[in-house]
């Protein structure tokens, strides 16, 4: 399968953690905290209102799988997702834990936005590896 730019900018199938039908969540080359990740679409959609409906309810599904799996690796406080599409054009958002001042993990940007320039110790591969293991489907409720 031929994958975009934005795509290909984060990592590609090398950072993949878990595929989806309309969207891949790669863990993030440059770990502004650790167990950064970006949300890739597939779409060539350079807008989010030009993404297909389905693209949205299954957007509800992987932040659930998302917030699940980071609960159990690594426990941020807190979740920020920031879709800015300036450098890299193609729809996704970064998806960035973030630990307050009682964690054990490294925030160069708590309490404030996420220091995206900023890079934290923490090796991608290894990063992808932790999330990819404990992958975790939420389960919905009736």
């Amino acid at each position: 399968m031929t994958h975009h730019a934005t795509y290909e900018k984060f990592g590609g199938d090398e950072m993949l953690i878990r595929a989806y039908e309309h969207w891949s969540v790669l863990c993030r080359p440059a770990q502004a905290t650790k167990g950064s990740m970006v949300l890739v679409a597939k779409s060539d959609a350079l807008a989010f209102a030009a993404l297909p409906a389905a693209a949205f309810s299954e957007l509800h599904e992987i932040i659930g799988a998302i917030e699940a799996t980071q609960a159990v690796t690594f426990a941020p406080d807190k979740m920020n997702y920031l879709m800015l599409m300036m450098v890299d054009p193609h729809v996704h958002y970064h998806v960035i834990p973030r630990y307050g001042p009682d964690h054990d993990l490294e925030d160069p940007g708590w309490p404030g936005p996420p220091a995206l320039a900023q890079t934290v110790d923490a090796d991608a591969a290894t990063v992808r590896d932790t999330l990819k293991a404990a992958w975790s489907e939420p389960t919905t409720g009736s």
